[in-house]
């Protein structure tokens, strides 16, 4: 395993990148990882966009990807969460900070996944696949979204039921919350699901739409594009595979400029 702080030269901030200090890293899984680190006061974003994430190479080039930013717009420090490759680029060497590293931080948030992407409705459902829930940890914790849903839940989709990071924050930590709390409990679900190993709830989530059995288990009618508003993230299959099946039942893609019953992220960090 290489020691980063030794090999990667020192960072200097640029017109493209702030420079930031690892603060907390936190090693899920073999193939999981989160980290935070600090953030420049004059870094701003909406809760659920991207930015670029990186380090220095050896030669003193960038390396950066798409990361989504999983803590809300007004947390003092920035978090994210991602996956390892071993041959990555990036992730071979990411996974490998340790607080008071430096990485790099792009200095322009974008994204779709953003509320003003979606017309008015009453109940907001997250659909997210692996690291894909990275963007709902942010929106999950902005009061804005529960200003405007009655109703917001939140499907995590993975491979084995170590995968389901963050279960603790999403179950109970967020309606606990001392601060935010009052305003959540009445509000939030979260619904997880498992692939490959048993769980209370096994399948992808595509299946449990076609067959019903997510509305079931949450008690809530079917997909309605009258009230119900959908934002996505994960892989490019399981992307694919939601947007024709919201396609199907009537609903129109949004964008900042022309708002729509659904919203999808296509930047996944996979290398």
């Amino acid at each position: 395993m290489t020691d980063v702080s030794v090999a990667q030269p020192a960072l200097k901030t640029s017109g493209a990148f702030f420079v930031e200090t690892v603060t907390w890293v936190q090693h899920w899984t073999p193939s999981l990882f989160s980290f935070r680190t600090t953030r420049d006061p004059t870094l701003r974003f909406s809760s659920g966009q991207f930015v670029m994430v990186g380090l220095m190479t050896p030669e003193g080039k960038p390396l950066v990807r798409a990361y989504s930013i999983a803590s809300p717009s007004w947390h003092e420090e920035l978090e994210f969460y991602s996956i390892k490759v071993p041959d990555g680029p990036l992730t071979s060497r990411l996974q490998n900070i340790k607080v008071g590293d430096q990485v790099l931080i792009g200095r322009k948030p974008t994204g779709t996944l953003v509320l003003d992407g979606l017309k008015p409705g009453k109940r907001l459902y997250m659909l997210g696949t692996g690291t894909g829930l990275a963007p709902w940890l942010s929106l999950a914790r902005d009061p804005d979204v529960y200003e405007r849903f009655d109703e917001v839940i939140v499907t995590h989709t993975v491979r084995e039921v170590g995968d389901l990071n963050y279960r603790e924050l999403l179950e109970t930590e967020l309606a606990a919350d001392e601060i935010l709390g009052e305003l959540i409990a009445p509000k939030l679900r979260y619904y997880p699901t498992v692939t490959r190993e048993p769980f209370k709830t096994e399948g992808r989530i595509t299946d449990l739409i076609a067959s019903g059995k997510l509305f079931a288990d949450l008690g809530v009618p079917p997909f309605d594009p009258a009230v119900d508003r959908l934002m996505l993230c994960g892989g490019p299959s399981v992307l694919a595979d939601l947007k024709q099946l919201l396609l199907d039942r009537g609903y129109q893609e949004g964008s900042l400029a022309k708002p729509g019953d659904f919203v999808l992220e296509r930047a996944f960090v996979e290398t």
